[in-house]
């Protein structure tokens, strides 16, 4: 679950851990929202480094958002790719 203020998520990981994120942009891939997300706290047990984006899928249940962590492989990658393509459009 996650709690929205501003640009500030603060989502709470598998160990019941609070992580705090700046979110970045929203893209939807296949009907599926997803959110780019930097971490507010470099020492953070998120895995992640200090610039590294994070791309989490969305899941609304009223109007609360949930974030989730994308594990199918297959999934990540066509989200990767479709980012990467927007970032190619963007320098041109």
């Amino acid at each position: 679950m996650a709690e929205e203020n501003d640009n500030i998520v603060e989502t709470v990981d598998e160990n019941g851990n609070k992580i705090s994120f700046e979110v970045m942009d929203f893209v939807t891939v296949d009907d599926v929202e997803y959110a780019l997300l930097i971490p507010t706290e470099h020492d953070c047990d998120c895995g992640c480094e200090d610039d590294e984006v994070i791309v989490m899928r969305i899941k609304r249940e009223g109007e609360e958002y949930l974030f989730e962590e994308i594990e199918d492989d297959a999934e990540f990658e066509k989200v990767a790719a479709y980012i990467e393509q927007i970032e190619d459009e963007i320098d041109d």
